[in-house]
């Protein structure tokens, strides 16, 4: 297939002050084994060395893109580089994270030969140590998957098949589960550009990825799973997910965690994994209340949506998401030790 009827990709990547990691990005992206992209680094207001070096790389290579704005957070950034996307297909990327050469190679054949809305593939995670070595591995590519999965209901199985010992039962009794797990992250997927009409991220809040998870989802048809690891996630001790412990931080996750609770109500879908969320961060809510009246409104408020939407749950649905809430705790405490010993 020659470049001129390959279809245009575009790699969305919001910048923030990342300049220790933003070239090993860059690089992982502008050499990735698909050629025909439109990469648009948008600028939300870096402090750092950050602009500069996203100029540097749009003069150098005419694919790339850079937008400048205020700092308005991710998914202002995010929005941004959705209302400039000119592609077919979109993709996502954090600026500090690694993308294997052939990502987008093996995400576009497994949407495009199996007709499916999204195509993902595996990650991993990797400690600042290991910057120079995995972007090294990431450059020569990974091998071609040996399977790729297709499987219908999205939004079931976001909400089902979330925790990782699970996953591993059911892929012993040959169910294909690992498969099925994907978390609210955009980044390793490539979505069908029709996939995001009329959807933004909600900008002002943390867990804005949480909040079109289920919308997203429920649009697919089908999703394709490549058996391979094609994206290296950089665990940064500084990052907001390992830092913020704010109230309004809890709050918004609470907030995505009901949007995705309502909706899984009204499609009939068991919301484990919804359920997961909104307890926990409920629960984060109490730890983090200070004398602020505000805040404590706001508490209050919560408390009655959540009673209201467990009120609606059967008792062994709710039996069930208890259950599998108490697993996924035990894994993230276990998790949450392995992650802080990554160097």
């Amino acid at each position: 297939m020659t470049q001129d009827i390959q279809p245009l990709v575009s790699i969305i990547v919001p910048v923030y002050n990342a300049e220790r990691y933003l070239r090993y990005c860059i690089d992982s992206i502008l050499g990735q084994s698909y050629v025909n992209l439109e990469v648009i680094l948008v600028d939300d207001g870096a402090t750092d060395n950050s602009p500069t070096i996203c100029d540097e790389y749009a003069a150098k290579d005419s694919r790339v893109v850079v937008i400048h704005q205020e700092n308005g957070g991710i998914a202002k950034a995010q929005n941004a580089g959705l209302d400039a996307a000119h592609g077919g297909y979109i993709a996502f990327a954090d600026n500090d994270d690694i993308l294997d050469r052939r990502n987008i190679e093996y995400l576009l054949h497994a949407l495009q030969s199996t007709g499916a809305d999204m195509s993902k593939a595996r990650w991993r995670q990797f400690g600042v140590s290991q910057l120079d070595a995995v972007a090294a591995e990431a450059a020569v590519g990974a091998d071609e998957p040996s399977k790729i999965t297709v499987f219908k209901n999205p939004l079931r199985a976001y909400q089902t098949v979330f925790c990782k010992s699970l996953r591993m039962l059911g892929d012993l009794f040959g169910r294909n589960t690992e498969a099925r797990y994907f978390n609210e992250a955009n980044w390793c997927r490539l979505y069908k550009r029709e996939l995001w009409d009329g959807i933004r991220f909600p900008e002002g809040m943390y867990a804005q990825d949480v909040m079109v998870a289920g919308q997203l989802y429920l649009r697919m048809d089908k999703v394709a799973d490549v058996n391979v690891n094609l994206y290296n996630w950089l665990q940064s001790p500084g990052s907001v997910t390992h830092t913020e412990r704010s109230f309004g931080f809890y709050h918004d996750n609470f907030e995505a965690g009901v949007t995705n609770f309502q909706l899984c109500l009204e499609q009939r879908v068991l919301p484990r994994r919804s359920y997961y969320t909104m307890m926990g961060s409920f629960s984060e809510e109490t730890s983090a209340l200070n004398s602020n009246t505000v805040n404590r409104r706001q508490y209050d408020a919560d408390e009655t949506i959540l009673h209201e939407l467990l009120s609606q749950l059967s008792l062994i649905n709710r039996l069930l998401c208890s259950i599998t809430r108490l697993i996924r705790l035990l894994e993230k405490y276990i998790y949450d030790r392995k992650i802080k010993n990554l160097k």
